[in-house]
């Protein structure tokens, strides 16, 4: 994939993550199809990733991102956060407020003023590092809920830029959204990009929706599946893009002997049951506890299945200093104590259950040893977890149950077996329809998602965000029908 422009990334996070122990800068390189797809595009445009490197402010990480990228065609511009501000624009406005609300959760937030002043302070200073590294000619590629002023600060100083934005998680309908006491802004910030992706139709639509109900000043038309919005003198392309993942790197069949070792492993401990295998990080939204209810509902409707099944619940530690996360995992972990408790047998653990984070070999070697992989979240933006399963699957074997509620059911419907999470009855029922099917129907099913996923990788889903942002900021761009206020 090749761009003619230079392009500038803004996401919270840098793709490398800085630390700084007993004095001395170390760094760890982000995780995710996302971090390798932008990497390899700003390699052959050149340009810029500005983000937070993970720690508090430190100067000397500066120093070290500026060596690091000194052999690489782009640069790493460090976004340097005090703990107040941590606090403030991450863990509270982010994650206190956008992150439960967008996904359906409103009782669990805590709409604090303060949250807002420093969601607005911290947005601003990335605004001012984006200026102060991008110019007129460049495309700036904003990220997801963190960010969604950035454009507000910029537009507003009168700086023409083409300016790009992609939100990752759900977006919630008008009734949802307008509990937000900052609903308002949001939009009209969200309003100065000139090109928003969202991960399916229905996000679009309830943007699309909250903006009718919310701005009554807006003009919408809707042409070719996008939408364009007119507001103060500004238009913005709406659009849907599915994010995906690097398919090659899960698909390859020739298997390394650590992973073809590691299957094996994990199959022996398994001592010939079946494999139900869920992946998450820890997350109110990922659906854990109505999950192991299922899976405690389906052995005691199905006693021919006991010693015969093992669910793995892989739980990856996230926000481990924020109470209400603590306390999800003593309830996860109090639930796998009372299935073992009441189902085990000396030589059967009915859910093995691990909390930690896994390697990429042993990641394949889980998804290749499965007979199910059971992806069921309350609400997600995509989930990409079903769609590394899939890709895994070079044998066309195992099943896919997915909850409705996932971005990936969009597109992975064609193969999976989709529940809704909280019908826990029905919930059980697809968990033993799954762990049934035929090796034939699996190979239909697994065939029909991974041709879907290779056609359209993390890859293809970049070129076609990023061309449409050429496409649509060349005929607005400076000097064209938006400088000179022609709209329609």
């Amino acid at each position: 994939m090749k761009f003619d422009r230079r392009l500038v990334i803004a996401s919270n996070r840098l793709p490398v993550t800085a630390g700084v122990v007993d004095g001395r800068v170390s760094f760890v390189p982000s995780s995710g199809g996302l971090v390798r797809a932008m990497t390899s595009i700003l390699r052959d445009s050149g340009g810029c990733w500005v983000g937070w490197p993970g720690c508090v402010s430190d100067n000397r990480v500066t120093n070290m991102l500026n060596f690091r990228a000194s052999a690489e065609n782009y640069s790493l511009e460090p976004i340097l956060l005090s703990e107040a501000e941590q606090n403030g624009y991450y863990k509270g406005f982010s994650n206190e407020i956008i992150w439960p609300l967008f996904h359906g959760f409103s009782t669990r937030c805590s709409f604090d003023l303060d949250y807002w002043n420093c969601y607005r302070k911290v947005n601003a200073r990335f605004a001012r590092t984006i200026e102060a590294t991008s110019s007129s000619e460049d495309l700036v590629w904003v990220h997801d809920y963190h960010l969604m002023l950035v454009a507000d600060f910029i537009k507003t100083k009168g700086r023409l830029r083409d300016l790009a934005y992609f939100h990752h998680i759900p977006f919630p309908p008008p009734d949802i959204f307008e509990i937000l006491p900052w609903r308002v802004p949001i939009l009209r910030g969200l309003l100065q990009f000139d090109v928003i992706g969202f991960q399916t139709a229905r996000d679009l639509r309830n943007f699309v929706d909250c903006v009718r109900h919310c701005l009554p000043d807006a003009r919408l038309t809707h042409a070719e599946g996008k939408y364009e919005v007119s507001t103060n003198g500004h238009r913005t392309t709406a659009g849907v893009y599915p994010i995906s993942i690097d398919y090659e790197s899960f698909a390859g069949e020739d298997i390394d002997p650590p992973v073809l070792e590691r299957v094996e492993s994990i199959k022996k401990s398994l001592a010939g049951s079946q494999l139900i295998l869920s992946v998450d990080r820890l997350d109110y939204t990922k659906g854990i506890l109505e999950r192991l209810s299922a899976y405690r509902l389906l052995l005691s409707r199905h006693p021919e299945l006991r010693e015969k099944v093992t669910l793995i619940q892989i739980t990856v530690p996230s926000r481990e200093d924020i109470p209400e996360y603590q306390q999800l995992r003593v309830r996860i972990e109090n639930s796998v104590s009372r299935i073992n408790g009441e189902f085990g047998r000396d030589a059967w653990i009915p859910v093995q259950y691990f909390y930690r984070s896994v390697s990429h070999t042993d990641l394949i070697a889980y998804y290749r040893a499965a007979d199910v992989a059971a992806v069921t979240p309350l609400r997600d933006g995509m989930n990409l977890v079903a769609k590394e399963f899939c890709a895994s699957r070079f044998d066309n074997r195992g099943a896919l149950v997915l909850s409705e509620f996932a971005g990936a059911a969009d597109e992975l419907r064609i193969g999976a077996l989709i529940v809704n999470p909280y019908d826990a009855e029905r919930f059980a029922d697809v968990l033993h329809d799954a762990l049934c099917l035929s090796e034939s129907e699996q190979a239909v099913r697994m065939h029909a998602m991974r041709l879907e996923i290779e056609a359209r990788d993390v890859y293809r889903w970049a070129d076609l965000f990023a061309s449409d942002c050429w496409n649509t900021t060349e005929f607005v761009g400076v000097g064209g029908p938006r400088a000179a206020g022609a709209y329609y």
